[in-house]
């Protein structure tokens, strides 16, 4: 299989990135799965992603832009797609140079045309969610939304990584900006609040010393790389964020299902139907999980305190790492919105494996959504006919928060669960966090 595709199909935090580290280690090029990859190529979201990589060795790290790869030596590059924060990405450079990555930026190729997130984005995302009070989005405060929402209302005129080979035109494109940050900022804080911001020159001057360091990449570059061997697509968030089809208005402003990877690989000329050539793999835990404020239908909080993870927790933002029982109904919605998956990776299987010996009947599965005052059951979720009508009307957010999960025992084999209700085969299989802990599955799903 020549380039691989891997999209989460929850809320995110399902282990895409640790499943991207196994399928470039030694063990999927053992079992012959593939070639070594060469290049993670990342194709949605920015900074806020938080992919937990732990090495057989045991180090670990949480990779935000750079690929979940990078251990392995594997280049990432960052495609057009991807909302580039230079300040965090040094940050991030410095941690993989302490875990033994010599030269981190140069393994990595940023597009042109990729989006720059700054610290005036922040700001204002931070003082727009702070605003809504207990209605708060769940945001992560780190500019995602303004960054895409400036880019809209002001065409040609936001600053991308481009930018930063010309100083003049980027001090001029950020201060725009920061007008427009110092403007919002008047609207949503209070009196009096004083805001520390750095100045047009300064992060100008900080944007030039990151374009001195990293290497430049543009659509053609991406082709060239495509041709010379396997690329794998790393997804950020999950499909039920998806900003076309998740629950409005608790989504992210990015397409999490297969749509951008299938563009990007689409331009180099390789053809995505073809399943010998771009493999599409859905992740999925034994348990659902969500960061962040919106509906969650199979959520139990009694789940929690069993369900407790190093590298999940609180944060200033979203509150509490939030844990419920799988939910079917949420994975087939995130398989038919995708259009379909080829193949699935279930991580976790240890977790749960445990919790059936320690807490048997604790952990259950959601076959269906029930609606209250016989509304029925809900077994399967429309999809939106096209695109940002689910987002915009907020229609199966109303749903998701009347439902309640019609719940069923765990299974004695939840690959087999998986593999037969969303008919695909099950591809690798989890039993921990390091790439020594997945093996390769052989098995085809129950049905057609």
């Amino acid at each position: 299989m020549r380039h691989t595709i891997v999209v989460d199909l929850g809320f995110g935090d399902a282990g895409k990135g640790t499943v991207v580290d196994w399928l470039a280690s030694p063990a999927a090029a053992a079992v012959g799965l593939a070639d070594p990859p060469v290049a993670v190529v990342r194709f949605n979201g920015g900074a806020q992603a938080g992919h937990n990589v732990v090495a057989p060795d045991g180090r670990h790290h949480t990779f935000a832009q750079f690929g979940s790869a990078t251990l392995h030596g594997i280049p990432t590059v960052l495609s057009r797609y991807m909302l580039v924060q230079p300040i965090a990405l040094a940050a991030e450079a410095t941690g993989l140079r302490r875990l033994g990555v010599p030269d981190p930026f140069g393994l990595l190729s940023v597009d042109i045309d990729a989006l720059l997130t700054t610290p005036y984005h922040a700001a204002v995302n931070r003082a727009l969610e702070r605003s809504r009070g207990n209605a708060a989005h769940g945001s992560c405060g780190m500019g995602i939304g303004e960054t895409v929402a400036y880019a809209l209302a002001h065409p040609g005129d936001a600053p991308c990584v481009g930018d930063c080979i010309d100083r003049s035109l980027l001090k001029r494109r950020l201060e725009w900006l920061r007008d427009w940050a110092d403007a919002r900022l008047a609207e949503l804080s209070p009196a009096g609040v004083v805001r520390r911001l750095p100045t047009a020159s300064d992060l100008a001057d900080a944007y030039g010393s990151f374009a001195s360091r990293v290497n430049f990449s543009d659509s053609a570059a991406l082709g060239r790389l495509a041709r010379s061997g396997r690329l794998i697509f790393e997804g950020a968030q999950g499909v039920l964020l998806d900003e076309s089809y998740g629950f409005h208005p608790h989504t992210t402003w990015s397409r999490t299902t297969f749509a951008n990877a299938l563009e990007l690989l689409g331009s180099t000329g390789v053809d995505v139907d073809d399943q010998r050539q771009a493999l599409r793999i859905g992740v999925s835990r034994t348990y659902a999980t969500r960061h962040g404020a919106g509906p969650f239908v199979t959520e139990d909080s009694r789940l929690r305190p069993l369900l407790q993870e190093p590298h999940n927790g609180t944060d200033h933002w979203q509150g509490a790492f939030r844990v419920g029982h799988l939910d079917l109904v949420g994975l087939r919605y995130a398989v038919d919105c995708c259009g379909g998956i080829d193949a699935l990776a279930m991580t976790h299987l240890d977790r749960a494996e445990a919790l059936a010996q320690t807490n048997p009947g604790e952990l259950r599965v959601a076959q269906a959504w029930e609606l209250p005052e016989d509304g029925g059951l809900v077994p399967r979720l429309p999809v939106a006919p096209g695109p940002h009508s689910a987002h915009q009307d907020g229609q199966l957010t109303a749903l998701a928060r009347q439902a309640r999960p019609v719940l069923v025992e765990q299974p004695t084999d939840w690959a087999g669960l998986l593999m037969h209700e969303l008919a695909a085969p099950m591809l690798v299989e989890s039993r921990g966090p390091t790439w020594a802990d997945k093996s390769r599955a052989t098995r085809a799903p129950l049905v057609a």
